[in-house]
């Protein structure tokens, strides 16, 4: 079973949270769980705490980060499934298309021209794809908000990890 960071750093379970109070219970856990204040406890207590402490390091670590939390809400909410293959716009995938074209493109004749629109588009796109779930992301609260309203926010999750792998084939070309 999953951990409930947020239950562990005892925060409503939401993707838009106070990163400073995130920060702040981090320091707090990390010095309370710090493994070296009980060096001469018995085992079992020395094991409690080692956990403790590697559970406020992972909790820190996906809830200090936007898209890290993002992806951990969705699978806590049960939306995200490694058989689960993404159905995404046809219109989308069609802009996709045209962009892998590019990619190719400037795979076979380099033109720093061409890339940096193709950075710039993609800089637009993933802009506009915040502004259509911007609200969700910001008013959504688990127990207090409708959890159909996570589908879009699966969607854009789908769509921005989509844009990574482009950018990652894209950073190829930046050494040239």
């Amino acid at each position: 079973m999953t951990p409930n960071y947020f239950e562990f750093y005892e925060l409503p379970m939401s993707f838009q949270v106070d990163t400073g109070a995130v920060k702040r219970k981090f320091y707090a856990l990390s010095k309370q769980y710090h493994p070296d204040f009980y060096t001469l406890e018995n085992d079992t207590r020395q094991a409690e705490v080692l956990e403790l402490s590697t559970l406020n390091n992972a909790a820190y670590k996906v809830l200090s980060d936007f898209d890290k939390r993002m992806h951990y809400i969705l699978e806590l909410k049960g939306l995200l499934n490694e058989e689960d293959k993404a159905q995404l716009p046809q219109s989308f995938l069609m802009e996709m298309m045209e962009i892998n074209e590019q990619l190719m493109e400037l795979e076979f004749d380099f033109e720093s021209s061409v890339y940096t629109k193709l950075l710039a588009d993609l800089d637009t796109l993933e802009a506009s794809m915040l502004e259509a779930v911007s609200a969700v992301l910001s008013g959504w609260e688990d127990g207090k908000s409708d959890d159909g309203e996570l589908s879009a926010v699966k969607e854009y999750y789908y769509k921005k990890r989509y844009l990574l792998r482009i950018r990652e084939n894209l950073n190829k070309f930046a050494v040239q």
